[in-house]
């Protein structure tokens, strides 16, 4: 995680050092970090049990409304 810092850290600073970039500097890459794994979160099955729940939950949730 240290490294890891280090590069982000490392990066904005030379954007910084160049005039160009993002005017968030190191923010900006630790967004698209993010973002990165967030796509990668989402883009995973959901385990067929937890499907299931789901379902459950769905199939409940009208019938308490009527009540």
């Amino acid at each position: 995680m240290k490294d890891m810092t280090k590069n982000i850290l490392a990066g904005a600073a030379g954007r910084r050092r160049d005039g160009v970039g993002d005017p968030l500097g190191a923010n900006s890459e630790i967004g698209r970090k993010l973002k990165q794994y967030y796509d990668e979160l989402v883009s995973d099955n959901v385990p067929d049990r937890f499907a299931r729940l789901l379902s459950q939950l769905e199939q409940a949730e009208p019938a308490q409304k009527k009540d």
